[in-house]
């Protein structure tokens, strides 16, 4: 690799040089994610998993695709980049583990206007964080550099995911019914989901982002609309060892009314108290100064809450107690009514 050097390529705009560089850089953070199935080492042309299938009788895969969109302007501003990569972790392992599923391996893809290996290194950091998070190792990627076609100091991120479950664990709705029990997971902040109104709302290419903003506690704007997105793989999990779970949400673009609905079968519907949402204060800054409906917050934003979990009524207090248990601050937010509407807000 030392002696692979083109000039004219150099002088096209791609340093194939810094690539060996970046990953170089990277392998210790791709380290910190290796677990049992990892068959293949860093640079490989492919990676290799081995599936271990004991203890389940007809193994299906489950894959997740998705990037981190246009909060990925916030990281260049900022100019911080080793959180970015959770995000993309979390925004494909969040859907995995949705089936039932258990995430097993990431890859993730990086394309860049110029390979600067420091900032790939702390792109690839945080998506070795949001691995080690959610028990996924990181078992390969790609790092494209296309001089023209991405400005200087701006990338794209996105990954897949895949993970395993036993056919008879696949999530199945069909046994959910009145009267059972909506439980919401928290969420860190806006997550990685309607960046395109929330940079419109703050104008933020023309904002401190810097200072401290008293109805964020003190925080910065920059950092609160940088917190990464929470990934819930493990306490899910604990989750499904300990009771039935009927339905799972991830609530990302397009919020309660687009993403609750896909965990309930036809004629049900989620009765959501709207008064007992822990809404988190971003989220009142920015409808406040955009001016935005309150239906308009709840159908692009999670509000507060990054996933929704449907068990029956007396499964609740079990329920609350292993996910409190495993970190994460649940509470109930509805139940599951007869409805013609997916989602009712009260």
């Amino acid at each position: 690799m030392k002696d692979s050097h083109s000039k004219a390529y150099a002088e096209a705009g791609v340093d194939i040089t810094a690539g060996y560089k970046a990953v170089e850089l990277m392998k210790k953070h791709v380290a910190r994610t290796m677990t049992s199935g990892v068959c293949s080492d860093v640079g490989g042309f492919g990676g290799l998993f081995e599936l271990d299938v004991k203890g389940m009788e007809r193994p299906v895969l489950v894959s997740g695709t998705d990037g981190v969109g246009t909060k990925l302007k916030i990281a260049f501003l900022l100019d911080k980049h080793d959180t970015v990569g959770i995000d993309c972790v979390a925004m494909c392992v969040n859907d995995v583990i949705c089936c039932g599923a258990k995430p097993l391996f990431f890859l993730d893809y990086v394309a860049c206007g110029k390979n600067v290996p420091e900032r790939i290194a702390d792109v690839v950091k945080g998506v070795a964080e949001g691995c080690v998070q959610s028990g996924a190792a990181l078992i390969g990627g790609e790092t494209a550099e296309m001089p023209g076609f991405y400005p200087e100091n701006e990338y794209d991120l996105a990954g897949f995911a895949v993970g395993a479950v036993d056919k008879k664990n696949i999530l199945d709705n069909r046994s959910m019914k009145e009267g059972d029990v909506v439980i919401a997971l928290p969420s860190s902040g806006v997550h990685s989901n309607g960046f395109s109104l929330v940079r419109k709302v703050f104008d933020v290419e023309n904002r401190d982002l810097r200072s401290p903003v008293a109805e964020l506690g003190g925080a910065s704007l920059g950092e609160t609309l940088l917190t990464p997105t929470k990934i819930y793989v493990k306490p899910m999990l604990a989750l499904f060892d300990a009771v039935k779970v009927k339905g799972v949400s991830h609530i990302t673009g397009g919020g309660f009314y687009e993403n609750i609905p896909r965990s309930i079968p036809d004629g049900l519907g989620a009765e959501i108290v709207k008064d007992s949402v822990k809404i988190l204060p971003i989220f009142r800054l920015i409808q406040q100064e955009g001016n935005i409906s309150e239906r308009d917050m709840f159908n692009t934003f999670n509000m507060g809450v990054g996933m929704s979990v449907t068990v029956a009524k007396e499964d609740e207090e079990k329920a609350l107690s292993v996910l409190r248990a495993n970190g994460e601050d649940a509470y109930v937010i509805g139940k599951i009514v007869r409805s013609d509407k997916k989602v009712v807000l009260v």
